[in-house]
């Protein structure tokens, strides 16, 4: 069973920056596309970025250019550094790990840490 725990979320002004963490229990960690995904009061999950093994990365169009995914192998852990942010931003985030062959299906989720953009 693989264990995701997320942190780093908060309450933060329009135009801020916040930077989510998510470590993973996961030996084999590099070996896997790992993502992240928001839910919003009374909307559907959708994702929001992933970033494959080999660094490559996706992102949905509405946070292009202000929100980056990265991760650091040696520590199990991704990123997701998040600036410009909007109040639509606010959600619950969460991690995931990526089914193996698909990029886009996750198979393992975090619990979920609030993100929320207000003044």
């Amino acid at each position: 069973q693989v264990q995701l725990v997320e942190s780093g979320g908060g309450l933060v002004q329009p135009g801020g920056s916040l930077r989510l963490s998510c470590t993973a229990s996961e030996s084999l960690f590099n070996a896997y596309t790992m993502g992240w995904y928001r839910q919003a009061p009374g909307k559907e999950r959708e994702l929001v970025a992933i970033i494959r093994n080999s660094g490559r990365t996706n992102y949905i169009d509405f946070v292009k250019g202000r929100f980056t995914i990265s991760r650091d192998n040696d520590k199990n852990t991704v990123y997701l550094q998040m600036n410009s942010l909007k109040p639509e931003d606010t959600a619950v985030y969460y991690c995931t790990r990526a089914r193996p062959g698909s990029d886009f299906v996750p198979d393992y989720w975090g619990q979920g840490t609030q993100v929320t953009v207000s003044s």
